[in-house]
Order: C-alpha cells, then sequence, then structure tokens
C-alpha cells in the first residue's frame, strides 16, 4: 500500500485520532444537536486532518504554509 508524504506525519495520524475521538464523543450528545454542534464539531475535526494533507502537495512554501495555518486555526 502506498503510503502519500502527509500520512507519515505525526500531527496528521494525531489529526485522524482526534477526529475519531470527536466522531465517538459526539454520538452521546442529544439528538437535538445533530445539526448544530455535533454537525460543526465534526466538520472542524476533519478540516484540520483535510488542510494538512492538502498543504503537503502544494508545490509554493506560501501555499503550503496557508493551509497549515488554517489547520493550526
Amino acid at each position: 500500500m502506498h503510503l502519500y508524504s502527509f500520512e507519515k506525519l505525526e500531527v496528521w495520524k494525531a489529526s485522524i485520532q482526534l477526529a475519531k475521538k470527536i466522531y465517538n464523543d459526539t454520538k452521546s450528545f442529544p439528538d437535538d444537536e445533530k445539526f448544530g454542534l455535533i454537525s460543526q464539531m465534526r466538520r472542524c475535526s476533519i478540516s484540520i486532518a483535510s488542510n494538512i494533507a492538502e498543504g503537503t502537495v502544494r508545490l509554493t512554501h506560501k501555499d503550503k504554509a496557508r493551509f497549515l495555518t488554517i489547520a493550526y486555526s
């Protein structure tokens, strides 16, 4: 199985673990939060890993820095 360069990064692995934890933790939230807080927390946790992955494949240092800053934020 081929690994992309971002898949070797410890920070990307940690962000995936965080997303899994958020998904598991939000399962116990009330149903009335399903399209509010739960959705926002899940999308936010996934965006961290996504921005790290996208940033690592950008060609310029400026682009890479922008995506990593977004992930950090």
